[in-house]
């Protein structure tokens, strides 16, 4: 019998173990026999056993020593599939995909969360769809649409390039040891270009934080080093508009606007 391990502060960990979550979460993912699969932080093989069990070919990527250890001696059939990495810097050209697409499942530490999305985004010519567990909060802002209190920076910039699905929520009780918040399932499916077109993403991103980050100013106040009202009025916006009205759509237009002048 494999003895549990305990869970490490400096990673992150919230091992999953209720046996009806882990259900729901691979019944969603829905790996098929001969599809290629990188499982990120799959800590104690939660999810590894039914995944390989699917005729899937896994890979997985996991920063800790401990836990390569104990997957290797329970999944000996995970024998030169795992990388003992962190998934932040964890290019998937390692992977050795030859074209095939490459679907990504994962229960992520909350600190890391963002920056791994992004990181994965550098790479989205190789993935065909990701499903993670995030916190709760950070799902919503994933998917939030313009209006909602949590539209943000992130929701546009992960929603330009990919479609996003909120699925359902998990309570702390179905982790070893209990987080202080709820999580979520959240289904991403990478777009092969953006969703609009974009001269710079460095451009989008500067606007992006600067208004967001006054997100109770009008987009008069907070991107006044970039346009006057008349240049709202110009591209088509009320310059008394406040940032989280803004579709996505509209930021790429004022982004493309800044990067021509």
């Amino acid at each position: 019998m494999v003895r549990f391990l305990a869970a490490k502060k400096r990673f992150g960990q919230n091992f999953l173990h209720d046996e009806s979550v882990i259900a729901a979460i691979l019944d969603a993912f829905s790996a098929q026999k001969g599809e290629r699969v990188l499982e990120i932080g799959p800590g104690q093989g939660a999810l590894t056993r039914s995944l390989l069990n699917s005729g899937a070919l896994i890979d997985v990527v996991e920063i800790d020593n401990d836990l390569i250890d104990q997957l290797q001696r329970r999944y000996p059939q995970l024998q030169n599939h795992i990388h003992h990495q962190d998934a932040l810097t964890f290019s998937l050209t390692e992977l050795n995909l030859s074209g095939q697409k490459l679907r990504i499942i994962g229960n992520l530490p909350y600190n890391i969360s963002t920056p791994l999305l992004f990181h994965l985004l550098t790479q989205k010519e190789h993935i065909g769809d990701m499903l993670f567990m995030l916190q709760q909060e950070m799902v919503e802002r994933l998917a939030a649409e313009p209006g909602c209190k949590a539209y943000g920076r992130l929701s546009v910039m992960i929603q330009l390039h990919c479609k996003v699905q909120a699925l359902f929520s998990v309570p702390p009780q179905a982790f070893k040891p209990q987080p202080k918040v709820m999580s979520k399932i959240v289904y991403l499916v990478p777009y092969e270009k953006p969703l609009f077109r974009v001269d710079s993403m460095m451009t989008l991103e500067n606007i992006l934080r600067d208004a967001f980050n006054q997100r109770r100013k009008t987009i008069q106040n907070s991107l006044k080093h970039y346009f006057n009202a008349e240049g709202f009025i110009a591209l088509g916006l009320d310059p008394k508009i406040r940032a989280e009205q803004i579709k996505i759509e509209q930021w790429v237009k004022l982004a493309n606007a800044v990067s021509c002048t």
